[in-house]
């Protein structure tokens, strides 16, 4: 039996392009471009189904190609800052690359697409337009038109409406009337005539009818008098007639108080045999506001139906906004990327509740590591937030869904790295000199134990009593603040502070309020309410804190900064009893870039871009020193330097007899054991010999993780993660003397829809066998491994180890 590789969980979320990078398809899947991938995420099942990965660089533009009849569509096309258009086509149920368009000199910003007839989509032909930062808009099609009119928003500040002559697309109009740039254009056929609306950073919507005129209207020549002049062009059609247009301002919507970035009107649906348009248009606008607009059923008059929007957190408004298919929810694309979602609920039409959805970092995700019990993961990232993600555990369902639970960090710097020093307590480091230790309150374990279904008893036994109730962030501050009042907002606060809170009244603090939940947060409550209280500061590195690891017994923490020089590339080790630096451990010349406690607590072990590693033994102390003490063991000398490159990561086998280095050489070496090497060692250091072959992956090596379960052969099992962004797993044992050296097995390869786009930062394996959330009687059988890249995203993957 094979091994086989299946995506259990991504977490990720919309890249920051602008309007367009979403689009929500008929047959109910959401496509949205996260880093270089297109996601296929599917809100009924709340799972990513699908990653189509073909782009070179950040995706900017998604969109389904709808198709005329108003059935599911088959083809997806996404436009990127790879200069390229790619389009994708559903064979044997599933989306591949199928036409690559290139011809632009910059970035794709903009696309549109439609089919020419009413034919299936593999024999229809395909019209696409794109804009790009070359400042052209291309066509593209197999075959010529039948004179479709394209509408183009322009920086200054018109409408450039093109139709197509004698087989180009000539400008015909320009409408005047925003007073910025213009962000949005859409079309919409209601009967006979073609709507246009339009939104602009002139906080405004224009909504623009056009319909075919039989004759040209004379201008007024009195000068005196106003002119009143309606837009008309002329077309010539493939029949050789012409035929002509008159295009009217009809309406203009002022509701928004901030740049308008989208507007899309319902999607059009099959009824009695015809297409129907409904009436109604979606705005999003930095403002932190969705708008839904209909005219009023009596006067005509556009009115606003229906507000929904982001409430607190230092976020900056929405880029982009959607119709579900039925138009029974609205996606709100925003800023940083969060995607919300809005139900329109039952008893009342205006009324719209928040949904679950999905959500991730917005940079790269430099960190993850899964708590103790196996029940959760934390992650860390450029984006400068803490997240925790989790499976959320339904009555009457088998299968669980991941979602973000809680976001404990949301910092001033870049995060880099992270440790769980137990179940409910973790330190993070970010590009500040500062380790930061938090602990979770006791709304967070309340919320927990509801979505997880693990009752509160078994989560945190008799020590919720002690825990706040949640924190928040001051105003001008960077140190999550504890909240011990269950009802109270406000924090009693020092007359200094009062002080120092009006001189900086102008910036406004997020309050702390206790919520219930008993289902996965919103964007909403991730902002605001689920922070987690700084414990402790833990000072003593001079630059930017780059790795951190604590011990199996959680009693020492271990932490490196960047370093360009001996003195600043020491590792300092600290108690987790008194919060105190214990020591300091001078070796490498420069970053150490990983650490990692040997299971059994004996060894610590660092490896650095010096292309060194260095062991260190935790020496046995009596009652008067009661804290442990590490002294150097073994490490790589002229003879024994292996690597000849940057060594990235390291890792133990759960035996703590060998340890694991991966380099950018491409090389992962497993060493000899510390046991023998003890036995041996008289003055000074050791020296540790490789006992593996030396394996060459094929690309540089960034991540490493050994699982803490063995294969059924009793084969050690070692992930691989490296710089292309590919996932490979590997068995290893200890070969025979007297044999050759074949000790490495591969059993199996992300492949190119389940790898990263980008350098695989982590690796992290469960320690325990089993699906978390998911406990059954096969539970044996699949092992789970947490990875995270620096294109975004979080992973999660289900590997059966019977094949292995």
């Amino acid at each position: 039996m094979a091994a086989t590789v299946e995506v259990c969980h991504v977490a990720c979320c919309a890249n920051r392009a602008g309007p367009g990078v979403v689009s929500w398809g008929r047959g109910g899947l959401l496509a949205f471009g996260s880093c270089r991938s297109v996601i296929l995420y599917n809100p009924q099942k709340r799972k990513v189904v699908g990653t189509l990965n073909g782009h070179t660089e950040r995706v900017n533009c998604v969109q389904w190609i709808h198709r005329n009849d108003g059935s599911y569509e088959a083809q997806l096309i996404s436009g990127g800052s790879d200069k390229l258009l790619i389009i994708w086509e559903t064979r044997n149920e599933e989306l591949v690359n199928c036409i690559r368009l290139e011809g632009h000199t910059e970035s794709i910003c903009a696309l549109d697409a439609i089919y020419l007839s009413n034919e299936s989509p593999s024999e229809a032909s395909v019209l696409v337009a794109s804009a790009a930062s070359d400042s052209t808009v291309r066509i593209w099609s197999k075959q010529r038109t039948e004179v479709p009119v394209l509408a183009c928003g322009a920086d200054d500040c018109k409408i450039h409406v093109y139709v197509q002559q004698a087989g180009q697309f000539q400008k015909t109009l320009l409408l005047h009337g925003h007073e910025d740039w213009i962000r949005g254009v859409e079309w919409a056929i209601f009967d006979e005539d073609l709507f246009l609306a339009s939104c602009a950073q002139d906080c405004l919507i224009r909504i623009w009818k056009m319909h075919q005129t039989s004759s040209l209207l004379v201008e007024i020549q009195d000068d005196n008098a106003v002119r009143l002049k309606e837009n008309i062009f002329t077309v010539k059609k493939n029949s050789g007639s012409d035929a002509s247009f008159s295009v009217l301002l009809d309406s203009v919507l002022a509701g928004h108080e901030n740049w308008v970035y989208a507007i899309h009107w319902q999607p059009s649906f099959f009824k009695d045999g015809r297409m129907e348009q409904p009436m109604r248009l979606l705005s999003a606008s930095m403002d932190k506001t969705v708008i839904l607009w209909a005219p009023d059923d009596e006067s005509g008059v556009w009115l606003e139906q229906v507000r929904v929007g982001e409430v607190g957190g230092n976020t900056l408004g929405f880029f982009d906004c959607h119709f579900s298919p039925d138009g029974s929810m609205i996606l709100a694309h925003a800023f940083h990327g969060a995607l919300h979602l809005w139900k329109q609920t039952s008893a009342n039409k205006r009324e719209w509740a928040p949904e679950v959805m999905i959500s991730g970092h917005f940079s790269g995700v430099q960190d993850v590591k899964w708590d103790p019990e196996g029940e959760f993961i934390i992650t860390v990232g450029s984006d400068q937030t803490t997240r925790i993600f989790a499976p959320w555990k339904r009555e009457n369902e088998a299968e669980v869904s991941w979602h973000e639970m809680a976001r404990p960090q949301i910092h001033g710097y870049d995060m880099q790295c992270l440790a769980m020093i137990g179940r409910f307590q973790f330190v993070s480091g970010a590009d500040e000199k500062v380790l930061r230790v938090f602990t979770a309150p006791k709304n967070f374990m309340e919320n927990f134990s509801s979505i997880s279904g693990i009752s509160l008893d078994k989560l945190f036994s008799g020590q919720m009593i002690e825990l706040p109730e949640g924190a928040t962030v001051p105003a001008l501050g960077l140190s999550n603040k504890a909240v011990f009042q269950a009802e109270g907002m406000a924090i009693e606060t020092s007359e200094e502070e009062k002080k120092l809170s009006r001189v900086s009244s102008q910036y406004h603090e997020n309050y702390f309020q206790p919520c219930s939940l008993t289902e996965p947060p919103t964007e909403d409550h991730l902002l605001q309410n689920m922070l987690w209280p700084e414990t402790q500061k833990l000072y003593g590195h001079g630059y930017e804190i780059f790795c951190v690891a604590c011990n199996n017994a959680k009693t020492v923490i271990a932490s490196a900064c960047k370093a360009s020089k001996k003195e600043h590339a020491a590792v300092i080790l600290w108690s987790t009893m008194t919060w105190k630096q214990l020591q300091r451990l001078p070796f490498h010349s420069l970053t150490v870039t990983q650490i990692s406690f040997s299971p059994n607590d004996k060894f610590l072990l660092a490896v650095s871009r010096d292309r060194k590693w260095s062991v260190w033994k935790c020496e046995d102390t009596g009652p008067p020193e009661p804290e442990p003490a590490f002294s150097l063991f073994a490490y790589t000398n002229q003879n024994t330097a292996l690597h000849s490159r940057i060594i990235w990561s390291c890792d133990w086998t759960p035996d703590s007899k060998y340890f694991i280095t991966g380099s950018r050489d491409k090389k992962v070496i497993i060493w000899g054991e510390c046991c023998s090497v003890e036995e041996e060692k008289e003055n000074g250091a050791g020296v540790i010999q490789h006992c593996s072959s030396i394996l060459d992956v094929g690309d540089s090596v960034t991540a490493l993780s050994s699982s803490h379960v063995l294969a059924p052969d009793g084969s050690y099992i070692i992930a691989v993660g490296t710089e292309s962004g590919k996932i490979q797993v590997y068995k290893w044992k200890p070969s025979d003397k007297n044999l050759p050296l074949s000790d490495w097995t591969k059993c199996v390869e992300t492949d190119n829809s389940q790898s990263h786009t980008l350098v695989v930062k982590e690796l992290c394996w469960r320690k325990c066998t089993g699906k978390a959330g998911q406990e059954a009687a096969e539970s044996s059988k699949w092992l789970q491994l947490a990875s995270c890249g620096a294109d975004h995203s979080v992973k999660i993957f289900n590997i059966n180890r019977d094949g292995l």
